[in-house]
């Protein structure tokens, strides 16, 4: 028989190997060089967390009290694999689009990062785990005092060795779990520590099978022989039992923390489902396969009375076989650890993040931004999470006396982590879905799984007798094992019934008659149509904002390098040359989700809210105009309301609105200017040509001075229709466009002449002629007409004292600038946007012109593939004309 020194050795020798094998993998993801640790087969055995002691070793017990049903234990995950497309797919994409960070991080996400929703999550998940962690515990006690139970150790006890492999295991986690603050990068140590866990506790189930069915029972044959002699043999089904389990099993094996934290967190890749979904099926049906038969010949060689659960080793004891036993409690420890070890973290980063990072945030009585070190509070709150969870499994063993089977305590488990089911499969598939509903029927169905299932089954006398066998203050219906007078179910199916019933019933009429928030509407749209939505949506105004509050918050959390690094990145991504971004609902967007990766949605949320002082209040402005559309945007399941979007909108349409107002005040004022310029002309025309024709004694000289004014009349009549014509023609695209090669200072030189030519005060032209030997090869008229143009609002518009205009030519990203800029006032700010409209006159009074002359500029560079823009940064009137440079240039002198 092992001593105990040599059990603590191998103990010790295995944790010890466990370390090394979760640091290498630690520094090889560093270093980016070691891809198969991303590969589906490492995800695929991080998935056997699922297996934990109770199927190591409580399986093989649960066939000898219960025949077949302990099939049901591996039915559920495999019903969940198979169908991984419809669900398993849309949790993965949800948990890495919104970066969460635990179970209870994705369901506060879902209805409006409610933090009193995570909250209830975790204290339920807490409660819910810690029978679960008790189990592990007992089972490694167990197996220690399998080994010296012939041979009693002076100094060993229960209690003891629960206590150091306790603490063992918190040192573990601790060391390996709470490294990385960002609880969503992957944890690669612990990962590749688990798929070697579930290699060892693979290969010592298959080895002790092995030996049972040809070292004991001669082979195959016999084996079955034993089997059909046996009760176990028996095809005895109790329908409800079955499906209440297997139900039970399909909850924990998607609501479990510890699975939610392999399963989504640590998720490399997507379709690594896609191997996980035959591969994990296959490792289940592997690991089951010998447990009847070690059952059966469990019964049939060990005393009566004999612990099933421990058949798995305590068969290959009586035969003598302790290497095989020795081998098989290392699969038992193994499969205990893992666990444990992986619950500990999950259950630890939903307390930092959603009870104790909320009390801190709380306690602060200054803004997040200036506050204490979050990074160290975090941390330090994730420790002690773990110790104060392991101390919370130790007293609970310690409370239950440890003797139940480990089957019951895991079913207990089982049911109460069940609970968050309705709330998570709601959340995914239900736009309608609520908080309120949430929180009510996780209320309903916490209390009832206590009352009708955790308390009664820890005795110890936290439920009194009374109640259990005449319900409370004697109300029969009410008793826990027979709830509104239902008699003769079984107590997991009875439980399990009632609180899984009047959640669902809970939560759905909640939902129904609640309403729920935007943030909730949003989220609802992002979760239930994940694969249409590649990110989530934006509900932040960064109007009040401060960048640099953001970054010392940040660095607080990220880390200062991280920090600075997402900072630039964020600032590059604007255009900006500095190294904080302008606070933009995209970028606060982007950083609340960096931050949610290290303290949760709900915790980023409000720490972001505190510096920023909350959501967009456009959000709810668009949802009521939304409302008049409702059906439109529920049946094409395209809501995506973006409060940054609705920002720009609203301001985009009130600037339309705007544009459209002065447009059509322009036309108003346009129509009454051509009337006007119409009329004149022709009626000086019509009245002097009437008194050449009814004056016959005119004298010479009247007569050509008469004639010169019908003259000048009609040309100005014809400019106007010229201009009216020449702007039709190049909005319709009719033009015909000369294409010549010249000169840029050429068409320059064209331009002042003509536009200057017979002013009596001409204005001040400065040239760098150096600058403007450049070829072209463009129509160079209808540049100059454009030149022109400028040239002559200049000469009519700039109110300097001495006026002046400064024409200055540059290369800017491969195309030829020519900057047209005068010393005057410029035009107003509130009619910059409409300067190049049809009909558009600073100053109706100075105007020579119907306003058509920027009109046909603007029209004319496009057609020559360029553009005109109004320079709204300079003092003066400033425009820009850029076209594409020719090939080739004339070098400047």
């Amino acid at each position: 028989m092992a001593t105990l020194n040599l059990m603590v050795l191998v103990c010790l020798s295995y944790v010890a190997l466990l370390f090394i094998v979760a640091f290498a993998a630690d520094r090889l993801a560093a270093t980016g060089r070691a891809t198969w640790l991303r590969s589906p087969l490492i995800y695929t055995l991080s998935l056997s967390i699922y297996c934990t002691a109770w199927t190591f070793y409580g399986a093989v017990g649960y066939a000898a009290r219960s025949g077949l049903e302990y099939v049901t234990i591996y039915l559920g995950p495999t019903l969940v694999m198979v169908g991984w497309w419809w669900g398993l797919r849309k949790l993965v994409r949800v948990g890495r689009s919104q970066r969460v960070t635990s179970i209870a991080d994705l369901i506060s996400s879902r209805y409006g990062k409610s933090n009193l929703l995570a909250i209830c999550v975790t204290i339920l998940a807490v409660i819910g785990i810690t029978p679960y962690i008790a189990l592990q515990l007992q089972s490694i006690t167990l197996s220690f005092s399998i080994f010296f139970e012939d041979a009693p150790v002076s100094g060993f006890s229960d209690a003891s060795v629960v206590f150091w492999v306790a603490a063992g295991l918190a040192v573990f986690a601790i060391l390996f779990g709470t490294r990385n603050l960002d609880a969503n990068e992957r944890h690669h140590g612990v990962v590749t520590a688990i798929a070697l866990e579930a290699v060892v506790k693979l290969i010592a189930l298959l080895a002790v099978g092995v030996f049972v069915v040809w070292g004991l029972s001669g082979g195959v044959s016999e084996t079955m022989a034993r089997i059909d002699a046996s009760p176990i043999g028996e095809w005895q089904v109790n329908g409800s039992r079955w499906a209440t389990i297997t139900f039970l099993a399909v909850a924990a094996f998607v609501c479990l923390p510890r699975m939610f934290q392999v399963m989504v967190v640590e998720n490399d890749d997507e379709r690594h489902l896609r191997t996980a979904a035959w591969a994990f099926p296959t490792y289940l049906l592997l690991i089951s396969l010998f447990v009847v038969p070690i059952a059966v010949v469990g019964l049939e060689v060990m005393p009566e009375g004999s612990n099933p659960d421990m058949f798995v080793l305590t068969v290959p004891l009586s035969q003598g076989r302790e290497s095989l036993a020795m081998l098989s409690f290392l699969g038992g420890f193994s499969s205990a650890t893992s666990m444990v070890i992986v619950a500990a973290m999950a259950l630890s980063t939903m307390v930092s993040n959603h009870v104790v990072m909320p009390i801190w945030l709380s306690s602060q009585s200054d803004r997040a931004s200036v506050s204490g070190d979050v990074r160290h509070v975090i941390l330090l709150a994730r420790r002690v999470s773990i110790a104060v969870i392991m101390a919370l499994g130790y007293f609970y063993f310690r409370l239950s006396g440890g003797g139940a089977a480990l089957a019951s305590i895991g079913l207990i488990s089982f049911a109460g982590i069940a609970q968050i089911l309705p709330a998570l499969v709601g959340g995914l598939f239900w736009r309608g879905a609520t908080r309120s509903g949430a929180l009510a029927g996780l209320t309903v169905g916490f209390a009832l799984w206590l009352y009708t299932l955790l308390l009664p089954g820890l005795g110890g006398g936290l439920m009194p007798e009374s109640v259990l066998a005449y319900g409370p203050f004697g109300i029969g219906w009410l008793r826990p094992e027979a709830l509104f007078g239902i008699e003769g179910l079984d107590p997991i199916v009875h439980s399990v019934m009632w609180s899984m019933l009047l959640n669902t019933v809970a939560f759905c009429a909640a939902s129904l008659l609640s309403f729920p928030s935007p943030l909730e509407r949003l989220q609802g749209a992002q979760f239930v149509n994940v694969f249409d939505h590649s990110a989530g949506p934006r509900g932040w105004t960064g109007s009040v904002a401060q960048s640099e509050d953001l970054m010392i918050m940040s660095q607080r959390i990220l880390g200062a390098r991280e920090a600075q690094d997402l900072f630039q990145r964020e600032a590059a991504l604007q255009g900006g040359r500095g190294y904080l971004p302008e606070p933009t609902p995209m970028f606060l967007e982007r950083l609340e989700r960096e931050l949610s990766g290290s303290v949760g949605a709900a915790a980023a949320h409000a720490m972001i809210g505190q510096i920023v002082g909350g959501s967009s209040v456009s959000v709810e402005d668009l949802l009521a105009v939304a409302d008049e559309s409702a059906q439109l945007m529920e049946y094409s399941s395209q809501l995506e309301v973006k409060s940054a979007e609705l920002a720009r909108t609203a301001k985009q349409l009130r600037e339309a609105n705007e544009k459209l107002t002065q447009i059509s005040l322009q036309k108003d004022a346009f129509l009454g200017q051509i009337s006007h310029e119409l009329r004149t002309p022709m009626t000086s025309i019509r009245a002097f040509s009437e008194i050449l024709r009814d004056n016959e004694g005119l004298g010479p000289g009247d007569k050509v001075r008469y004639a010169t004014i019908i003259h000048d009349e009609a040309l100005r009549l014809t400019r106007l229709l010229d201009d009216l014509l020449d702007l039709s023609v190049l909005e319709n695209g009719q033009v015909n466009l000369n294409m010549r090669d010249g000169v840029l200072g050429d068409v320059l030189d064209r331009a002042v002449s003509t536009a200057l030519a017979g002013e009596e005060r001409p204005l001040a032209v400065k040239r760098r002629r150096a600058q403007e030997a450049v070829r072209m090869r463009t129509d160079l008229d209808r540049l100059a007409q454009v030149f022109i143009n400028l040239i002559a609002n200049a000469q009519k518009y700039c109110d300097s004292a001495n006026p002046e205009l400064t024409i200055s030519v540059h290369d800017v990203g491969g195309q030829l600038v020519v900057d047209f800029i005068d010393n005057g006032s410029g035009i107003p700010a509130e009619v910059q946007s409409t300067v190049f409209e049809k009909f558009f006159r600073v100053n109706a009074e100075k105007a020579g012109g119907a306003g058509l002359g920027l009109a046909i500029s603007y029209e004319i560079m496009q057609r020559l593939g360029g553009d005109i823009v109004y320079l709204s940064g300079p003092a003066g009137g400033a425009f820009r004309v850029s076209l594409p440079l020719a090939d080739e240039r004339l070098a400047a002198q």
